[in-house]
């Protein structure tokens, strides 16, 4: 993908009509060089001294945040939680915050493709690892590591959104 776009970056005030400040406006023209295809993205800022690569930062660290927000409510529980005393709250989310750094820093260490390239699939990998090593476990037969981690793979693919790389 590098290489194909061309940016451009227009950086001026501009005077809004309702109030009376200068805002600060960034617009990114982004073109595919192949295609030809172009896109267009405007920022605003209040604050007319901040130069527009800080800007471009600042608007990538908040849509990372508010990213790790969404995963933290969808994947791990953070809408779903019933706590209402203080220190329940800070914990829930703490720990839903915690969940989305690790699960993407599995993810990216993820170069086999055992777990899938996503969160369900991260934590449907998890999930079968679990209900098939119990499952053994009430056999009390020693099963065969490589009968172990076939199945796990083969559970796993029934709760998984992307198919697996990785084949055993």
């Amino acid at each position: 993908m590098k290489g194909i776009f061309k940016l451009a970056f227009i950086n001026f005030g501009v005077w809004h009509k309702l109030f009376s400040n200068l805002l600060n406006v960034v617009i990114i023209h982004k073109t595919n060089q192949k295609t030809g295809k172009m896109a267009h993205v405007i920022l605003f800022s209040s604050n007319v001294e901040l130069a527009y690569d800080k800007l471009i930062k600042y608007y990538q660290l908040r849509f990372q945040i508010e990213f790790n927000f969404r995963d933290a409510k969808q994947y791990w529980g953070l809408e779903d939680f019933m706590n209402v005393s203080k220190k329940a709250v800070y914990n829930a989310a703490n720990l839903a915050m915690f969940m989305v750094n690790l699960s993407s820093a599995l993810l990216q260490q993820n170069s086999s493709g055992l777990f899938g390239s996503s969160v369900n699939d991260l934590k449907a990998w998890f999930r079968a690892r679990k209900y098939v090593l119990n499952t053994l476990k009430c056999t009390s037969q020693n099963a065969d590591p490589i009968f172990i981690e076939r199945t796990i793979h083969q559970v796993s693919s029934l709760g998984r959104v992307n198919p697996s790389v990785c084949q055993t």
